[in-house]
């Protein structure tokens, strides 16, 4: 990364702390302050919200208020009227329409009700038959049947109201209250109704609507159930259909509904109409009032909030500007430049000039920008010392040869510190004195005499180490511990020192000596310096030590597993994905009879193919078969394991292939790799033990079918036997009795041996007693053939007499069944080096020289490969070599010209007399 790319990462944040909270701190104020102006703004909005929806619910409370009171009033009113002419219908006088009879009752009526002008009575068919008052003016006409009231009446039996009207003699408006008359029949007989003058009605409601002031445009009307307005304050308005001045939701009341809406009159004004239904004659009561004079309070409540908020947020605004002019942006100048601390970079001249110049303010702002100052200038101080430092050390580290590591520290500082005399003095361990392994600008002879006693009480090197901390000497002229080597510093020119330790934990104690030729006396910060650079010249001293140690363990531990690889006695084979032999062990070599120089990088396939021409079975059919199965387990595309049989060096040998794959810890394959493993003594193990069931099989068959057979025989009822007869068959029996306990006894003995769990009972005894009884138990016996040759001061043996016995006897039943029975057989006896050597001899066939090392395992048995097929299990050698070793001593077969010859060794001494042994 260049220095410019550096620098832009650096600026970045600085950049983006503009858009990022977290960042920016003019952004974290301006947030305090929006947490604060916010909820106080939000806290009066909803405030005024609510006051508003509190005063507007409660102006439209009061106008319905008002508009259900005069619906009552109106309502109480008309009752009265329709209770009035329904009590009127029900006189006697009435009914039968007596004119004498209704006068005093009808002006009682019109005494009573000062708002109604008119009663009368009307017949079945419409004609006035009474009215009162009486004039030729209070009516007009006699025929009545065309009023739509008398339409209704015809078709009701309850009072009624007729819709408002203008009374032809009066001029003024009207309704009428109706009640039917009806016979006790159900015939309709006429009505008596009652003119109601609606002008009492509009001058409630003028009465009402001069109790407000007139810039609220107060209007009430009262609307009949066609829509006409029968009470109004202003009485032009009588009469007049309300469908054109009305909203039509107000039009709903007729219909009985109540309620109140904000609408816009036909002349564009806006007004709240409040609505109550009358019941009793389905008429409406309509409030209606100027909206602007209905929320007047709720306005101006609403505009002095407003006003609040925006004063509030007109001065909020000030306050952050000089906030911001004041403190934010001198703190942004300030962290723009605090990022270009330590930086190659400078910046803005007008940034600097403008904090310059706030520096000189007397407040906290001028202190920390006064602090920052002097902190720069501390940080560029020490981040060149730093650079320098680390320019030095990555030198120092540059490499991991000890002596090159040593004068790359002590010419890097020279480099750092304008030094030009030092060394570094290092432990000899193998003299156990301190020397000097490197140094600079000092002469040879100096150097040469640098021999530090670990013990030298004034030695500044030994203070250092003992201390662990840097030592120094200002003038070695007048400093008495150095009166000693003054001489030395004369002589070579430094009248100042200092030692500082390198403190390594696998690298020998070490100390850094500074000379200078004038008196000094290092500062702290000098000695900083140098210490730091003193523990980065530790690290490297470390690293180039560990690394020697560890390349030369690396090399052992290589050089051990090569010889561990080397020594298996299975083939191994590495190949890269290539097919490509990466690497092969001798045994491979030995396999493919290759030299491993020409193994490596050659093809796999190369190496199958020298090993398959070594195949017992070269049939083109095996070999294709082979390679088809090989080939598949190299490719993983079958089974991993492939046996091929093999003759090498005239041997038959059966070789068993396992391919598998090298992968790394992911997974991901690095590689394959063979191992060829001789399984030839195991296939060896597993035909001796398929001949040992065949052969024991057989020699158990034997003698239990020879006592089958005499048994039964000698059981016979239909046959007498003699008594030498019975005693010959006897004989026989107890002979192959024998011959079964005996090898049941050889196949127990085996089992301890291979188990280890045999042990001799040592007694002393004489070796001609073991043999006389060995040959008399011997079958077939050699006694005619045998020749004993045993000196007359043969010594007593410490031995277990009943395995030696057994030894003996196998050996001379092996000399009679090979050798044959007219075959001499010669047992002699030796001492020699306190051992006794027995030999039993004899001049059969002899044994095949590459069964020499086989005779002695189990199940192993010559006459297998013989045209005479020759009787045993196979156990008898192996018996003795496991009864021999268990007394410490050993059985071979010696070479002869014709016959064979073994013999086995019996130590003589005493010890094992009280330390049996097991096998």
């Amino acid at each position: 990364m260049n220095e410019n790319t550096h620098t832009t990462s650096q600026r970045k944040p600085g950049w983006l702390s503009r858009f990022s909270l977290r960042g920016d701190l003019g952004l974290q104020l301006l947030a305090l302050y929006l947490l604060f102006v916010g909820p106080v703004v939000l806290a009066t909005l909803i405030f005024d919200h609510l006051v508003s929806r509190r005063l507007e619910s409660d102006v439209r409370a009061a106008d319905l208020a008002l508009a259900r009171a005069i619906a009552q009033e109106t309502n109480t009113t008309l009752a009265q009227a329709l209770q009035s002419v329904e009590g009127l219908s029900k006189y006697p006088e009435v009914i039968a329409g007596d004119r004498s009879g209704m006068l005093p009752l009808f002006r009682t009526i019109i005494n009573a009700r000062p708002d109604i002008n008119l009663v009368y009575r009307l017949d079945e068919k419409g004609i006035m038959q009474f009215h009162y008052p009486t004039g030729p003016g209070s009516t007009v006409g006699d025929d009545f049947s065309f009023r739509e009231y008398f339409q209704r009446a015809r078709r009701s039996n309850q009072p009624l109201l007729s819709e408002g009207r203008v009374s032809p003699t009066t001029g003024q408006a009207v309704t009428t209250a109706v009640m039917p008359i009806i016979d006790e029949s159900g015939v309709f007989r006429g009505l008596v109704a009652t003119n109601i003058r609606l002008e009492s009605l509009s001058q409630t409601l003028r009465s009402i609507v001069a109790e407000y002031p007139p810039h609220e445009g107060l209007e009430i009307a009262i609307l009949d159930s066609s829509g006409r307005i029968i009470a109004h304050p202003d009485s032009a308005r009588l009469l007049q259909d309300s469908a054109n001045d009305l909203p039509q939701e107000v039009q709903s009341v007729l219909t009985g509904a109540s309620g109140d809406t904000l609408q816009e009159n036909t002349q564009g004004v806006a007004r709240l109409y409040s609505y109550v239904p009358i019941p009793s004659a389905g008429w409406g009561v309509i409030v209606s009032r100027l909206a602007a004079a209905a929320f007047a309070t709720q306005r101006a409540i609403h505009r002095l909030v407003l006003i609040a908020v925006a004063t509030f947020l007109f001065f909020g605004f000030f306050f952050w500007l000089g906030l911001s002019r004041h403190v934010i942006r001198p703190l942004e100048r300030l962290a723009v430049i605090s990022q270009d601390i330590g930086l190659e970079t400078n910046s803005a001249k007008a940034d600097r000039q403008a904090v310059n110049a706030l520096s000189k303010r007397g407040d906290q702002i001028g202190h920390l920008i006064r602090s920052m100052q002097r902190m720069e200038e501390s940080i560029e101080a020490r981040l060149t010392e730093l650079s320098t430092l680390l320019q030095t050390s990555a030198a120092v580290v540059s490499s991991l040869d000890p002596r090159t590591v040593l004068d790359n520290i002590l010419e890097q500082l020279e480099k750092l510190m304008d030094i030009h005399m030092c060394a570094i003095v290092a432990q000899d361990t193998q003299r156990g004195v301190f020397r000097a392994r490197a140094s600079r600008g000092l002469s040879k002879r100096y150097v040469e005499h640098i021999v530090i006693s670990p013990t030298e009480p004034l030695s500044t090197t030994m203070r250092a180490i003992r201390t662990g901390e840097p030592i120094q000497v200002s003038d070695t002229e007048t400093d008495p511990s150095f009166a000693p080597m003054r001489p030395r510093a004369r002589s070579e020119g430094y009248r100042s020192i200092l030692a500082l330790p390198l403190n390594t934990k696998h690298a020998p104690p070490s100390v850094l000596l500074v000379y200078r030729p004038d008196p000094h006396t290092f500062s702290p910060r000098e000695i900083s310096l140098l210490k730091n650079f003193a523990n980065h010249a530790a690290m490297a001293i470390e690293n180039a030590e560990l690394y020697a140690r560890s390349d030369m363990r690396l090399r052992e531990q290589t050089r051990r597993l090569e010889a561990l690889v080397q020594s298996l006695q299975d083939g191994l084979i590495l190949e890269d994905l290539n097919g490509r032999v990466l690497y092969a062990n001798r045994r491979i070599s030995e396999l493919v009879d290759l030299p491993i120089q020409d193994i490596t990088e050659a093809p796999v396939e190369r190496l199958i193919e020298r090993l398959l021409a070594n195949c017992a079975d070269p049939s083109v059919e095996n070999l294709a078969l082979l390679r088809k199965h090989l080939q598949a387990a190299l490719d993983g595309q079958g089974p991993r394991e492939v046996e091929i049989e093999v003759v090498i060096n005239h041997q038959r040998h059966y070789l068993r292939l396992l391919a598998f794959d090298v992968t790394d810890p992911q997974g991901s394959t690095l590689g394959r790799g063979q191992i060829l493993r001789d399984i030839t003594q195991i296939k060896e193990v597993d035909r001796m033990k398929t001949s040992l069931i065949s052969t024991v099989s057989h020699e158990l068959r034997t003698p239990l079918a020879a006592i089958k057979g005499y048994a039964s025989t000698l059981l016979a009822e239909d046959v007498q036997w003699d008594l030498a007869t019975q005693r010959e068959f006897l004989e026989i029996i107890s002979n192959e009795t024998d011959r079964l306990s005996r090898l049941v006894n050889d196949l127990l003995d085996m089992s301890r041996i291979e188990a280890g769990n045999l042990t001799v009972s040592r007694t002393e005894c004489r070796l001609e007693d073991l043999i006389e009884r060995a040959v008399k138990r011997t079958h077939p016996s050699p006694e005619k053939h045998l020749r004993l040759e045993l000196p007359p001061d043969l010594p007593t043996i410490f031995v277990d007499p009943e395995r030696i016995e057994a030894v003996l006897r196998n050996l001379l039943e092996n000399s009679v069944k090979y050798a044959g029975n007219a075959s001499p057989i010669t047992l002699s006896a030796v001492v020699q080096s306190n051992e006794l050597v027995v030999r039993v001899k004899d001049l059969g066939p002899g044994i095949p020289i590459e069964h020499s090392t086989k005779i002695f395992e189990s199940f192993y048995r010559v006459g297998d490969d013989l045209t005479r097929p020759v009787p045993g299990a196979g156990l008898g050698l192996a018996i003795c070599q496991g009864f021999i070793s268990a007394h410490g001593g050993r059985i071979w077969l010696e070479p002869q010209v014709q016959g064979a010859c073994f013999a086995f060794s019996l130590p003589l001494s005493r010890i094992a007399e009280s330390n049996p042994q097991a096998a």
